[in-house]
């Protein structure tokens, strides 16, 4: 069942209007579903962000467990903000195109963050990082140009 949803909704993000800069889900504004991006790198893990902790960056909301971590994004946003907008990584690599991801199935690597759309593509993901990754930046500006 999984499977056939991710390609449905693959298939029809590649026919729909064009995509954020930052995948923030169809019924709310947050990136990375409300999760602290910053945590990702000083705690090694997913941490859901606070509503007292908020910005504004790319056009999404971004919500961090505590005003240090706000305070560390907002200096350097790009070190911290998930590549290819937060949305899977996989997707983006392995089929050029769009497919929202689960902030609960993400890596650092090379000092970036990563995010996918469910386990099944994490293990795929986790086959070949860089592989995906070297593709992933090849076609990321071509699929938000669009």
């Amino acid at each position: 069942m999984k499977k056939y949803f991710l390609s449905l909704l693959l298939l029809i993000s590649s026919f729909s209007y064009a995509q954020d800069l930052v995948y923030t889900g169809y019924f709310n504004n947050k990136a990375l579903s409300g999760y602290d991006t910053v945590a990702y790198f000083t705690d090694n893990k997913p941490v859901v962000g606070d509503k007292k902790f908020v910005t504004k960056y790319k056009g999404a909301d971004w919500y961090f467990a505590n005003e240090e971590h706000l305070a560390m994004f907002k200096l350097n946003p790009e070190k911290y903000a998930p590549q290819y907008g937060g949305y899977c990584a996989w997707a983006i690599g392995a089929q050029s195109s769009f497919a929202s991801a689960d902030p609960e199935q993400w890596a650092i690597v090379n000092g970036k963050l990563y995010l996918n759309y469910d386990a099944d593509i994490k293990a795929k993901w986790d086959k070949d990082p860089s592989g995906f990754i070297e593709k992933a930046d090849k076609v990321w500006p071509k699929l938000i140009s669009e």
